[in-house]
């Protein structure tokens, strides 16, 4: 069984950020200082919570449309977090009235991407020393 809560960052940064520093800085080498950002309290954070209420996963959506940050606990991988923190977001732009979610993606999660709709639209570029392509998807 899995919960998905949005929230403000102020409700959410305590159960968030320590993800998003486990998968960017830990495991993929992000600077600290460039994890969290101005974005951060602009934006609506989505949390997976398992039954026990353990957080396993998190993303965000700024005010733009832009999804953001999406992060799963390693040990939570492959199990549908990700898909269900997607579609929870997509559905909050929509709800917001954009008619489409954008997002920066980890070329290597690019087939994650597509299998939800999403399509590149843009060419690859470095952030944070990792490949990156644009991707959009109609709402």
């Amino acid at each position: 069984m899995l919960r998905i809560e949005l929230g403000d960052w102020e409700s959410m940064r305590t159960r968030a950020a320590p993800i998003r520093y486990a998968v960017f800085v830990d495991e993929q080498k992000v600077p600290a200082d460039m994890e969290l950002d101005v974005w951060d309290p602009q934006s609506v954070h989505a949390i997976a919570f398992d039954m026990d209420g353990t957080a396993l996963g998190t993303g965000r959506l700024l005010p733009d449309g832009h999804i953001g940050r999406l992060a799963v606990a390693r040990t939570a991988r492959g199990s549908g977090i990700g898909s269900a923190l997607l579609l929870a977001l997509m559905q909050e732009a929509r709800r917001r009235g954009h008619r489409a979610a954008v997002l920066s993606a980890q070329t290597h999660a690019v087939p994650f991407y597509r299998r939800h709709g999403y399509e590149v639209s843009g060419v690859e570029y470095l952030d944070a020393g990792i490949p990156h392509v644009d991707m959009r998807c109609a709402l």
